[in-house]
């Protein structure tokens, strides 16, 4: 029986060098987020049929995203290698919003920080729907489950 969603993510602690509290807790958001609903369906086949659940685990190596595959097991089933380059001003941007929201939360008004959230908003949803694009033809997600990837992603290429 088919059940295409990720119950397991890890990202390779020694590609993230440093996160701030913020970050950590946008982390943690993401992945709590992610597994309490995603849809998550690798489009290889595969010779005995499994169609999930799925463990995943996203690295960065020489500006491409690595993610593993396995089973709910642990049995590796495949890796998918992504060019990263679409995505520099992405996470450029993100961040920088970001540090601006953090810094609005503890100075600024409620409508200030409220247009700032709507423009970190705006670039997630624009940094999604590049996701779901790059992965088309490799794997099917839903645009909540690339936004909580990208927000991952974005995790990974902290640079102390």
């Amino acid at each position: 029986m088919a059940d295409p969603r990720i119950i397991d993510i890890q990202l390779d602690e020694k590609t993230i060098a440093w996160r701030s509290g913020d970050i950590e807790q946008e982390r943690r958001i993401a992945i709590f987020d992610l597994l309490e609903g995603n849809l998550f369906r690798p489009l290889r086949a595969h010779a005995d049929g499994y169609a999930g659940p799925y463990r995943l685990k996203l690295s960065v190596e020489e500006g491409r995203l690595g993610m593993e595959i396995a089973r709910e097991d642990g049995t590796a089933l495949e890796a998918i290698i992504l060019g990263m380059a679409r995505f520099r001003r992405p996470i450029r941007e993100y961040f920088a919003i970001c540090d601006s929201y953090f810094q609005a939360v503890k100075q600024s008004s409620p409508a200030q920080i409220e247009t700032i959230d709507m423009a970190r908003r705006g670039v997630h949803n624009e940094a999604a729907e590049m996701l779901k694009e790059k992965l088309e033809g490799k794997i099917e997600v839903d645009f909540e489950t690339a936004r909580r990837l990208f927000t991952l992603i974005c995790v990974l290429h902290i640079k102390g």
